[in-house]
């Protein structure tokens, strides 16, 4: 059983539990939805998705940057957000800032003071935080 789990799960990447529990149903196998989740945790995983990232980022390197923020606690209980921004070529920080509310006009500021004069990189890599909605 546990087999036929792992030979779905890399034959089919985009389906869930539910559907092949489903399948399974279908060909008479007697398991939980619960169960094949549980097997599909452990099921190999395909490197070919790394295998392509990793040379785009090192291919690519000059024209990426990164951008992110970071919370810092203050000693009277209130949140500063920290934002960056990373070049990936030397690992060097091209520009951060510090701000109390974090607004989407702030960080377009930010990202004129990061990139001026047309200097922006190719690509910029962001996480689908809150802070960028």
């Amino acid at each position: 059983m546990r087999e036929l789990i792992f030979r779905m799960v890399a034959e089919n990447p985009t389906w869930g539990a539910p559907r092949i529990y489903g399948e399974l149903k279908m060909l008479s196998f007697d398991i939980s939805e619960r169960t094949v989740q549980r097997w599909m945790r452990k099921a190999p995983r395909n490197p070919e998705p790394a295998k392509r990232w990793a040379p785009f980022l090192s291919n690519h390197r000059e024209a990426i940057a990164a951008m992110d923020f970071f919370t810092v606690p203050t000693v009277t209980f209130g949140v500063l957000y920290c934002f960056f921004v990373i070049a990936h070529d030397r690992r060097r920080i091209l520009h951060f800032n510090v701000t109390r509310h974090p607004a989407s006009s702030w960080v377009v500021q930010q990202l004129r003071e990061a990139f001026p004069c047309d200097s922006a990189p190719g690509y910029l890599i962001f996480d689908r935080g809150a802070d960028f909605n």
